[in-house]
């Protein structure tokens, strides 16, 4: 008899023990009883979202740059806008008393719109291969990647295609290499140093991090 009760006791007690695990389960699920969804690998989606919002100030760093440096060289602040607006009114921007404010105005939204494109697979590449990297290596991915885009930008897209389209190759011809680069530079390395804020944290109930 004393052996029988031993081992109801022993069957009560894994009942209770799968009762208990049951319900621990249940509290670490959200009301309705489904599982949160959460990134197992790399979250390519979260890194483009804000890779896209990032990269507008990506694009006003490098275009404040080119509108105080213009400023110091004699050039009118926006000339760098002023040129990229050839691509779609040609010869008529690149004169040099071209002075349409509302051109200028949407050039400039057109400008951080492009930034805000390009944010995209800077954060991508920066999440993939430095995301627990510190400044160092994330200026010098950056970097190498301004590099290549200003060089597939200029001399692999728009030194045949402006041509083609508007007849003549201004953007190219009238901004100078060391600008175009830097620019380019300027905005890659923004990028690098607000990367952090764009990077993914994947949410943790109290309950999972004890």
């Amino acid at each position: 008899m004393e052996q029988a009760s031993l081992e109801a006791k022993r069957s009560e007690l894994q009942r209770l023990r799968s009762e208990v695990a049951r319900l621990e389960a249940e509290l670490r699920e959200p009301a309705g009883g489904t599982r949160r969804w959460q990134a197992r690998d790399f979250y390519a989606a979260y890194y483009a979202t804000t890779g896209f919002m990032l990269g507008m100030f990506g694009a006003v760093t490098s275009l404040l740059f080119n509108v105080v440096g213009a400023t110091l060289l004699g050039e009118p602040p926006l000339k760098l806008i002023q040129v990229y607006l050839t691509f779609g009114l040609g010869e008529r921007a690149a004169g040099a008393q071209f002075d349409d404010r509302l051109w200028l105005t949407l050039g400039c939204c057109l400008y951080i719109g492009t930034g805000m494109l390009l944010g995209i697979p800077f954060q991508l590449i920066l999440g993939r291969f430095a995301a627990n990297a510190g400044l160092g290596k994330r200026l010098l991915i950056a970097s190498l990647l301004g590099v290549a885009i200003w060089l597939i930008n200029f001399y692999g897209i728009l030194s045949w295609l402006q041509p083609l389209l508007f007849g003549g190759n201004w953007i190219v011809e009238q901004t100078p290499w060391y600008v175009a680069m830097l620019t380019h530079l300027v905005f890659a390395w923004t990028m690098a140093l607000v990367f952090p804020l764009g990077t993914y944290q994947p949410y943790r109930l109290q309950t999972e991090q004890r």
